[in-house]
């Protein structure tokens, strides 16, 4: 501690000689800055009602571009009920011009089988299979194994 006294009172007459310059430097910058100020006055006023304007502008533009209606695609599971006296809509087949064979294949994707279970229980490749599929996705109009079996039960082309 006697160290630290001794480099104090030593000192003492730099650090308050630095002290008061870095005050008169404040003091200067506040009357500089205060000079600017009142000089440029007009200036200072135009730019900061530009940048509001250019704020404002900014804000305008991306409220004005969003789109209003925002479009939510919602998938949600659909339960229908089996009828006993289930008719098939043999009109609809011949318009759709579906084969027996992917009625065959439609009907195994709605018991839940895989391509290759539906090749082994059909004695097919399975890129047959999944030529059937693609027919069958392109003539319901649909993208999905679940769309597809959704679409032949309402239209009454399986059970």
């Amino acid at each position: 501690m006697t160290i630290d006294k001794n480099i104090l009172t030593k000192n003492k007459t730099n650090i308050i000689y630095g002290i008061s310059l870095a005050f008169l430097l404040f003091f200067l910058k506040w009357l500089e800055l205060r000079f600017i100020i009142f000089e440029h006055s007009y200036e200072i006023y135009i730019g900061l009602i530009a940048i509001l304007f250019t704020a404002l502008g900014i804000w305008l533009a991306l409220k004005l571009s969003k789109p209003k209606i925002e479009t939510v695609v919602i998938e949600k599971e659909i339960y229908i009920e089996k009828s006993e006296n289930f008719v098939q809509n043999t009109a609809l087949i011949s318009k759709l011009e579906l084969s027996k064979r992917e009625l065959e294949v439609l009907e195994l994707l709605a018991k839940g089988l895989t391509n290759q279970e539906i090749a082994s229980r059909l004695f097919v490749s399975l890129s047959t299979v999944k030529a059937h599929n693609q027919n069958l996705f392109e003539k319901l109009d649909v993208k999905r194994r679940t769309q597809a079996i959704e679409k032949a039960k309402r239209l009454n082309l399986i059970a």
